[in-house]
């Protein structure tokens, strides 16, 4: 026992090293699942995030969240409703949740629906810099965290040490572009504007995604909220100019 100890210290050591050394996101990707994986989790999602002088702050993601889960796990308006993403915004500490920690916070669905996904239990912290830049680093497993005291505080401080190398590495390759300042239209948010672009109706664009004509209408006012526009008519327009439908 004491050995594999000795091994896993060694190659946690060396995760923290291997994390300065990556060049680019995919890179930095690629040492971030490693060492999620060292550690006992499944999941991993590295943000930076740039606040701006006016607008929406802009985020910057590097992760391995299932494609199923993505458009979920990318929407803004849930993660504002997010008990573990509110903790990270407003302490430096990290905190270790399950579901309790959204049941308390009255967001007992949102737990269930990222259950499906292996999002059960997890850690996360964030880093709040000069400059209005933050870096927050998560990660997730679907089975429960150790209920030996020892080894949760080692996992902890183990998991603090590697976000402090992993924000050092991040932030330089996650600087925010032009593209990134994008809205982030969901895929399905995607789908509705473009049939709305060919003249559909609410319930037609239902029919055609065989979804139910509220969801539909749902879809359109997200998308539109997220361009800034006040009906459907304005937010496909300025989805066909910001290059987001064509």
């Amino acid at each position: 026992m004491e050995q594999e100890q000795r091994v896993a210290a060694s190659m946690l050591d060396s995760a923290y090293l291997s994390v300065l050394g990556a060049r680019d996101r995919e890179g930095l990707r690629r040492e971030l699942v490693r060492f999620a994986r060292q550690l006992g989790f499944e999941t991993v999602a590295a943000t930076a995030i740039f606040d701006q002088s006016s607008g929406d702050p802009v985020l910057v993601e590097v992760d391995n969240t299932p494609a199923a889960y993505r458009d979920t796990f990318m929407d803004r308006e849930q993660a504002k409703q997010d008990p573990v993403s509110q903790h990270c915004k407003h302490h430096g500490t990290p905190t270790l949740w399950d579901q309790s920690t959204y049941v308390r916070a009255g967001r007992g669905a949102k737990w269930e629906l990222q259950a499906q996904f292996g999002y059960r239990h997890g850690i996360a912290v964030a880093f709040h810099l000069p400059a209005g830049r933050h870096f927050m680093l998560g990660m997730d497993r679907d089975r429960a965290l150790p209920n030996d005291s020892a080894e949760l505080t080692r996992i902890t401080a183990a998991f603090q040490l590697f976000a402090a190398y992993a924000c050092e590495a991040a932030m330089p390759l996650m600087k925010a572009t032009p593209a990134d300042a994008l809205p982030r239209l969901s895929a399905r948010e995607l789908e509705t504007l473009r049939w709305t672009m060919e003249g559909k109706t609410a319930w037609e664009v239902a029919r055609i995604l065989s979804i139910s004509e509220q969801t539909a209408a749902r879809h359109l006012h997200h998308a539109a909220r997220k361009l800034g526009c006040v009906n459907k008519h304005q937010a496909v327009l300025k989805a066909l100019r910001l290059g987001l439908v064509s």
